[in-house]
């Protein structure tokens, strides 16, 4: 059945035929929607339309009222739930309901007729309230389920009365209906739904009433932006129960789409440059280069190139702020700044990845692209060698979807990607070229292969800062101006010196924003005495004044320590925070406990370095290319590898000092990793880099190193150690810090490694390591201690499995054992239900409700998820209710108790999905793929599982102490 909304239009006589079906994949008309009270009887139906019936209803009326207002907004097209859906075919009815949000929100305008509030004069003239306000608060629209999304979904809904007089708008009612519904304001103003939380939007609906007791679930699908098939009788705690999960997946989704916020980014890139200046940024609005690619249908690519320091980054945050104003009612904007210091955001995968969460945050029936993959694939999806490939189909599909506005997308230093840049300029020339939807700015440097690419793309614009000299020096010599008269009130200057600095920067600063806020930095920290003689100790040019701050450091006091800071902040795969720079130098030792004094340390090295929010970056780009280039040997004085080497060292000795079993202390070996608050003293805050980085740096310093003589590698060596000792708590770590699949990855570097320098003894640690990673990472990555638990379901010769054999959870025994050697499956990627048949045996052993043959025949009104007898043997608890039980009779259903809504289960069971072992309703073994169950059974503390392959094993838990 295809997706399609059914249209009434309208007809001068008067009488309405059959309602006219649209596909979603072709333009639908402008169109009302009237939203309503039903009336049982009374109300139109398709069928009634299609036989020609029902003008004898008193709905009839309604549709009458709400064509002739249509006509009057100038609409030939209205929709009305009552007879716009063939509620006889069960797969339109599905397909509807989980797409009438969006349906309401497409629309033109909402009318709400309210049969219960009657129109009257106005009172007294001393009164501003009007005689029908009373009624329009107690109006029993208001307490309908269904109402929440016809009143917060379209941007236009206006109020009638019972005499279809109009009352008013959303808007200038809203105080109104906030005290009606208690909805916020914001709500109702068009605040996008997922800047409430969850809790807030679930209480929107508490006090709701609907006619069918599951729709009340399924009334806040569109709420959440999630869809998911329809059981009716289920009963209300199921749906509910079902919607909570598909809003889980929704978010973990999202988390894990999430690499960077690239609004995060664009504050921190302003924040650290002092702020966005209207005035250093206007010129490029009057651009014609600009005004061209703004206006033009056929120009859809403007680059934007320059040398380093012109200010090409603070254009386009000032570019995305005036986009974001001038298109939020005809395109969606999402944008992405490249920095090439950090392995998350210097990479074309990470670029579409940004990109797709802002389009998605922004509209959120979007992620039904993403999770088309994704529920299949995981988070692997985002991660793996295929990623690339995955998020461009993704991102096409998006581009194609028929609900989409057009796209302004906007990319910052494309120099900077350092990973597959030619793919990423292809794929922006051919979208460029072959969408109509796509508009496309970028910015890089003056690149000649940059161009070669580019080239390719049909019409396009460029921008050259070079070429605008003129306008970029007026904006430089604006920003001189605001930062000298910052530092004149800072530093006291009177007007003289004042007048020599500005004079000293409109000389020498070349039209380079990035010269004039260094100097100026270096400004802040001198004393106002004699500053006229210190300026021309800040020669013209980028790399004149990066020597002189080299120079400077190179001859202070402190020069070895800023030389190792520098080195380490060069090598490192992304910005560190001060914690995490103490484990790395061994100089910061002394400093472990003081933040003020490693913050102090890193301040000497000048102003290569910034912070912020206590992370160390670059300043910029340049910056960091002229110490590997011009400054490498004062930096590097015994090769970058060594610093690799240093920095692997360090991360595996403090790492081997502080990881251990449950460093948050969470307990429960179920915990979910989404739901752990960080404690304030975060054991981990210091060792998040080691745990991510250590394997890279160390493969670095090995493929790098002209002297390395195999010591890292041998039996008992320190990696053999680490891997004997520290394994599992490592993996429960990177599971904390949300690095499982970079952890997959990281064992599969090393495991490669091992191969060509490695002893057999070495070997065999990380080879097991390896498939104990990739076969249990799914389980690891949802909560960090089944690190532990997934022991039990490790093979008996796994060495992992022998080596921490005194970590194994205690009194959960798995049996028979299920092999002796880790299966031909690496890893599964999970996201498929599996099919479940529930069986159960009685606590005393002798009754087992099954799908066989039975002894009584139970009529649940679905198929239950979960069954559990109680100590009794009476009652059979499922997953919506609790059965009474009657032995004596075999025909007779007995009744659910609706109101259970939460069943807890007393000893061990299966969770919903048969995903999990539980005991007591808490999770406690995440089972493999291969051993989830084709049917199971439950007597007492010990469950039965048969599996797919005819395999039966069983896991029991000999005490509660777990």
């Amino acid at each position: 059945m295809a997706n399609v909304i059914r249209l009434l239009r309208w007809s001068d006589t008067g009488d309405f035929g059959p309602p006219e079906a649209f596909a979603s994949d072709k333009t639908v008309p402008n169109y009302a929607v009237l939203s309503h009270t039903w009336e049982d009887g009374q109300e139109v139906t398709f069928n009634d339309l299609v036989e020609g019936t029902g003008t004898g209803k008193t709905g009839y009326h309604k549709i009458r009222l709400c064509a002739q207002q249509a006509q009057r907004d100038g609409l030939q097209y209205f929709w009305m739930d009552t007879c716009c859906i063939d509620k006889s075919n069960p797969a339109e009815l599905q397909k509807a309901i989980n797409s009438m949000f969006r349906w309401y929100k497409n629309a033109k305008t909402c009318y709400v007729y309210l049969q219960d509030v009657s129109i009257m004069k106005r009172k007294a003239s001393d009164s501003t309230e009007h005689t029908w306000e009373p009624a329009f608060r107690q109006s029993r629209w208001f307490r309908r389920g269904w109402t929440l999304q016809e009143l917060l979904a379209p941007t236009s809904v206006q109020f009638f009365s019972k005499e279809w007089k109009k009352l008013g708008d959303k808007q200038s009612l809203v105080q109104q209906i906030h005290e009606a519904t208690g909805i916020p304001n914001a709500a109702l103003q068009g605040i996008p739904m997922v800047r409430f939380s969850e809790k807030e939007r679930f209480s929107w609906i508490q006090s709701r009433e609907t006619r069918i007791e599951e729709d009340k679930a399924y009334a806040l699908l569109g709420i959440f932006d999630v869809e998911m098939p329809l059981c009716y009788k289920e009963g209300y705690p199921s749906a509910f129960k079902r919607l909570q999960e598909e809003i889980s997946k929704l978010n973990t989704c999202l988390q894990d789409l999430l690499s960077t916020d690239p609004r995060n980014d664009k504050k921190r890139i302003e924040d650290t440059k002092g702020g966005l200046l209207l005035d250093s940024y206007r010129w490029i609005l009057e651009n014609p280069e600009f005004q061209r690619w703004r206006d033009s249908q056929r120009n859809r690519l403007l680059w934007m190139k320059g040398d380093p320091g012109k200010g090409k980054t603070m254009l386009l945050c000032g570019i995305i702020n005036e986009l974001s104003k001038s298109v939020a009612n005809t395109a969606l904007l999402s944008y992405f700044f490249c920095q090439a210091t950090d392995s998350r955001i210097n990479n074309a995968t990470a670029v579409l990845r940004g990109l797709i969460y802002l389009l998605v945050y922004q509209q959120p029936s979007l992620v039904v692209h993403v999770r088309k993959k994704y529920d299949r694939a995981g988070n692997t999806l985002f991660e793996d060698a295929n990623a690339w490939v995955a998020l461009s189909e993704i991102f096409v599909d998006i581009v194609q979807d028929p609900s989409l506005k057009s796209l302004c997308l906007i990319i910052d230093a494309l120099d900077e990607c350092v990973t597959d840049l030619p793919k990423l300029l292809d794929f922006i020339v051919q979208t460029s070229s072959t969408s109509s939807r796509i508009k496309w700015i970028i910015s890089s440097r003056n690149w000649p292969d940059i161009e070669e690419r580019l080239e390719r793309a049909g019409d396009k614009a460029r921008l050259s800062l070079e070429l605008n000299a003129k306008s970029v020096s007026a904006a430089v010599h604006f920003y001189i101006k605001h930062k000298v008269s910052q530092l004149a009130q800072e530093k006291k200057y009177n007007n003289q010196t004042k007048d020599a600095v500005l004079r000293y920067l409109y000389t020498n600063a070349n039209d380079t924003f990035l010269w004039v806020a260094l100097v100026c930095q270096n400004l802040t920290q001198m004393s106002r005495f004699n500053v006229v003689k210190k300026l021309e100790a800040f020669p013209p040019g980028l790399d004149s004044l990066y020597n002189r701050m080299i120079h400077r450091i190179n001859n202070s006091d402190d020069a070895k320590l800023c030389r190792r800071i520098l080195a380490t902040v060069a090598v490192v795969y992304r910005p560190v925070t001060l914690e995490e720079l103490t484990s790395l130098v061994e100089e910061l030792d002394d400093m472990a406990e003081e933040t003020d004094s490693v913050q102090e340390a890193v301040n000497l090295c000048g102003s290569l370095l910034t912070m912020r929010d206590g992370i160390i970056y670059f300043v910029h780009q340049s910056a960091k290319d002229f110490l590997l280039k011009e400054a490498f040997d004062m930096i590097f004085p015994f090769r970058s590898e060594l610093v690799h080497y240093t920095v692997f060292s360090r991360s595996l000795t403090a790492m081997s000092d502080a990881l251990r079993r449950d460093i948050f202390e969470l307990g429960a070996l179920g915990y979910p990793v989404e739901q752990i608050e960080q404690p304030k003293s975060n054991p981990l805050a210091a060792l998040q880099y080691s745990c991510i980085h250590w394997i890279d740096h160390l493969c670095e310093y090995i493929f790098n190193s002209l002297t390395y003589d195999g010591s890292i590698l041998i039996s008992g060596g320190v990696v053999d150690k680490f891997m004997r000792k520290k394994y599992l708590y490592w993996l429960e770590a990177v599971s904390l810090c949300g690095s499982m699949s970079k952890g997959v990855v990281s064992m599969s570097r090393l495991e490669a490694l091992i191969q060509r320098a490695a002893t057999s003894s070495t070997m065999e640690v990380v080879r097991d390591a390896c498939r104990y990673i990739m076969y249990h990472k799914s389980a690891i990555e949802r909560s960090s201690l089944q690190a532990y638990g997934a022991l039990l379901f490790s093979p008996t010769c796994s060495v992992i499995r022998t080596l921490f054999k005194d970590e194994e959870p205690k009194g959960i025994v798995i049996k028979p054992a299920l092999q002796d050697r880790w299966s031909n499956c690496l890893q599964t990627l999970e996201g498929h239900n599996a099919s479940v048949s529930s069986v159960a045996f009685s606590h005393d052993s002798t009754r087992l409700a099954s799908a066989g043959e039975c002894l009584q025949t139970v009529n649940a009104g679905k198929a239950p998820y979960r069954l559990s007898f109680d100590s009794s043997g009476n009652y059979l608890h499922t997953d919506s209710g609790v059965i009474s039980v009657n032995a004596q009779s075999t025909t007779t259903p007995a009744a659910i108790n609706s109101e259970t809504r939460s069943v807890q289960y007393q000893g061990i069971a299966l969770d919903a999905a048969s995903t999990w072992i539980t005991y007591n309703s808490e999770n406690l073994l995440r089972m493999p793929s291969e051993y989830r169950p084709s049917c199971s059974a439950v007597s007492g503390d010990t469950i039965a599982v048969g599996v797919g392959n005819g395999r039966v094993w069983m896991c029991e838990v000999q005490n509660s102490m777990l």
